[in-house]
């Protein structure tokens, strides 16, 4: 039985400081802790609970400070055990793992037992691998960027075609969305205080629209397939024709996707009347296809902070807005006051000198 009251006033100071203080090591500081419970008469066993130990421990750390003082308790003496790995073996390891990704330690312990003919627990490979200063998380992702170059060249020449163009030519940027038939929450200018709330969707459909968008005329021809691939590119492209019954050539302006130069729009455009003109844009660049302005708009006006009961209704209201809010609006409203072409696509190319990042329109 320890009885309680055992420290003086300079003692229990001493052993206070050492508990508040945030630079003493973890272990020290229970320590301290424990003696300081024992002194308030808190048992041996109550105060291993509570730090997870077991009463033995307790007795221990109290017989170490009545015997010998607080110096002799707030020493860590445990120095760990001696690497069985020499060395060279160590900087082999190191150079090992830094060539290649281990996901586990699986492979890293079958390394050292064919190469060094040691044997090592999951326990202790990890041990290991922190004491060369190797820790286990993800790699960084890099994203594809896109080359400033190709996108300064994409510009200058959509510029020269642009001044250059004639009555009987146009031009349409072309793309695929899929809006989905989930509640988007988006957002908007609300009183303080209040709590908008809009009900969600548990279906998981979409509507696939592959559509066009001509920024002189604002005219925006699409098709609903079921599927976006060859088979709904290459009917665009025959609608984009028959809307322009008057131009000579239409360039379409769209991205690298393989279906874009499948078998269907090959065939497309080896008619003898094909009318079509193709140019691609660079690769990861959809911040130069004006129409994913055009897509923005529509989730705008259509699936933001909107709820439809049915996924048929859904439907409805995102081809409404292609078959008759389009055509029926000034949507040079949207893209800004009296938008012209030149405007829509003047972008901000990454400067060598400054190193400026790039910016899209």
């Amino acid at each position: 039985m320890i009885r309680p009251g055992f420290l003086s006033s300079t003692e229990r100071l001493e052993l206070e400081a050492c508990v508040g203080s945030q630079r003493e090591d973890h272990g020290i500081a229970r320590r301290a802790n424990a003696i300081l419970l024992l002194d308030d008469g808190k048992s041996c066993q109550v105060i291993a609970e509570f730090l997870y130990l077991d009463d033995d421990t307790i007795r221990g750390w109290y017989k170490t400070y009545r015997e010998s003082s607080w110096d002799a308790l707030a020493v860590d003496g445990w120095k760990g055990g001696q690497s069985r790995m020499t060395s060279a073996q160590e900087a082999a390891l190191c150079t090992w793992l830094e060539g290649r990704f281990c996901r586990s330690t699986v492979e890293i312990r079958s390394h050292i037992a064919s190469k060094f003919c040691l044997e090592y627990s999951h326990s202790g490979c990890i041990k290991l691998l922190a004491r060369l200063e190797f820790e286990y998380r993800k790699p960084k992702a890099l994203p594809r960027v896109a080359s400033a170059e190709k996108q300064a060249a994409f510009i200058a020449m959509y510029e020269r075609l642009v001044s250059k163009m004639s009555m009987d030519e146009a031009v349409y940027f072309a793309d695929a969305v899929h809006p989905e038939y989930q509640t988007k929450p988006g957002f908007g200018w609300v009183k303080t205080g209040s709590n908008p709330a809009v009900t969600t969707t548990a279906g998981r459909g979409r509507v696939n629209i592959h559509g066009a968008l001509n920024l002189e005329t604002f005219d925006a021809p699409f098709v609903e397939p079921t599927t976006v691939d060859g088979g709904s590119a290459a009917p665009l492209l025959a609608k984009i024709e028959a809307r322009n019954p008057d131009k000579r050539i239409i360039h379409v302006i769209w991205d690298n996707a393989a279906y874009h130069k499948g078998p269907d729009v090959r065939a497309f455009l080896a008619r003898p009347d094909c009318r079509i003109h193709l140019i691609q844009l660079p690769p990861y660049c959809p911040h130069l296809n004006p129409i994913e302005r055009l897509w923005a708009v529509m989730h705008q006006q259509v699936t933001h902070n909107r709820h439809y009961p049915t996924q048929k209704q859904f439907a409805n209201a995102i081809l409404k807005f292609f078959r008759e809010i389009i055509p029926n609006e000034r949507w040079s409203r949207k893209f800004g006051p009296d938008v012209k072409v030149d405007r829509m696509m003047k972008v901000t190319i990454q400067n060598e000198e400054t190193k400026e990042p790039f910016a899209g329109f």
